[in-house]
């Protein structure tokens, strides 16, 4: 592997940690800061929003900057807004660390596909892409779990130190070892990206999206929560159950991509959401059992993110055939979805706590899910029904 290829592998797990890894922290972040449940929980939704506006519209921006500068420059943010959450005095200061550090999130992983394949030979591209994506898998598995239990020992801060460290590692790296020669094509402007959507399909796709994701982290943002509360976990082992949550998703994202190779996207992503809604229905029932609860978790993972390979294919496929000039821009767009999804799942989760409390949030966030399941077979439909209109148009 070049080592310019593993400072972005290095910089995607920080990045894939300091975004879920508050998840595991949020009672002792709550406690800690004398606010609400719910209030931690918007840190969530906050960060999120931050990454579905700096992908399209920082990246645009940005079209002009050098790659490696502008990975650098980054990198640095990144590990600002991690450093002033460490120092962060109180509740507001945190909210705006956070915003910061999503929109370096967003804007790294718009370029940082296209530096991944600037790196290696032209056959070598996938491969490339799917490394430095890797470092997102090992996060769920290794930092989110090793962030939370830093947090939980050593305070809350000492994570975001913990993180903000990482991020001084990359940009170190970064800095050595990438080149300064990467070329680069002006990516869409922000008024081009738009034009996208415009597109009724495209927006299907990411209506599909946003709320099978916003679904399913109606409940994720407050798993640790209702681990301890309802199912009547010690602090220390919600560390270890987010593990084993973490080592089902990377399990679930290798079946979910077979999956849509094997069957198409529509079928493996009716299948994933269908098998995720009811995951959530069951964790309604058995959160107050231990062991149950740790078993419907580990099914969760292997559904949680398994749909993302089929969603990013599917998206493709659209846009290949509606918008055929800005197939980077459309696939970008979905990544500002997925966390769009999370945002809004994340504040809707904070409703239901405040008003109905922790155990309603699985089987709600699981009837979120079924309307992605509505949207996937309504997509699948037009699917099917198009190459009548285009016979029909011929004749």
């Amino acid at each position: 592997m070049p080592l310019a290829l593993l400072a972005l592998t290095i910089s995607a797990f920080a990045i894939g940690t300091t975004e879920f890894v508050i998840v595991g922290l949020i009672p002792t972040m709550a406690a800690d800061l004398g606010v609400s449940i719910p209030s931690a929980g918007l840190l969530v939704s906050l960060y999120a929003l931050g990454v579905a506006v700096g992908a399209p519209v920082l990246t645009a921006l940005t079209g002009r900057v050098p790659r490696k500068l502008l990975l650098l420059a980054l990198m640095l943010l990144f590990t600002i807004g991690n450093l002033v959450a460490w120092q962060a005095p109180g509740y507001t200061s945190l909210v705006v660390a956070r915003v910061l550090t999503g929109l370096a999130h967003g804007v790294f992983f718009s370029i940082g596909s296209t530096i991944a394949t600037g790196l290696v030979a032209k056959e070598k591209a996938a491969s490339a892409i799917a490394t430095m994506f890797s470092g997102l898998t090992v996060a769920l598995v290794t930092g989110v779990p090793l962030g939370t239990f830093i947090g939980q020992h050593f305070g809350w801060r000492a994570t975001f130190l913990a993180v903000a460290g990482l991020g001084v590692l990359a940009f170190a790296i970064s800095l050595v070892f990438v080149p300064s020669t990467l070329k680069h094509s002006k990516p869409a402007s922000v008024l081009q990206q738009l034009q996208v959507l415009k597109q009724p399909r495209l927006l299907l796709v990411y209506a599909m999206t946003a709320v099978g994701y916003g679904g399913s982290f109606v409940a994720f943002t407050y798993l640790a929560p209702i681990l301890q509360e309802l199912a009547g976990f010690s602090t220390n082992a919600v560390s270890l159950v987010l593990m084993v949550y973490g080592v089902s998703v990377a399990f679930g994202n290798i079946w979910g991509g077979k999956l849509a190779d094997q069957r198409g996207p529509i079928s493996a992503l009716k299948l994933l959401f269908l098998g995720l809604a009811a995951v959530l229905f069951v964790l309604s029932l058995t959160a107050s059992s231990p062991w149950l609860a740790v078993a419907t978790v580990l099914v969760w993972g292997a559904f949680a993110f398994g749909n993302v390979p089929g969603l990013q294919v599917y998206v493709v496929q659209q846009a290949q055939r509606y918008a055929p000039q800005a197939v980077d821009v459309a696939s970008g767009l979905n990544i500002a979805a997925f966390n769009l999804g999370i945002a809004g799942g994340a504040w809707g989760g904070g409703l239901i706590v405040s008003y109905l409390g922790l155990a309603h949030t699985p089987w709600i966030g699981g009837l979120v899910v079924l309307g992605a399941v509505a949207l996937t077979a309504w997509s699948g439909a037009l699917d099917r029904s198009r190459p009548h209109k285009v016979a029909a148009a011929l004749v």
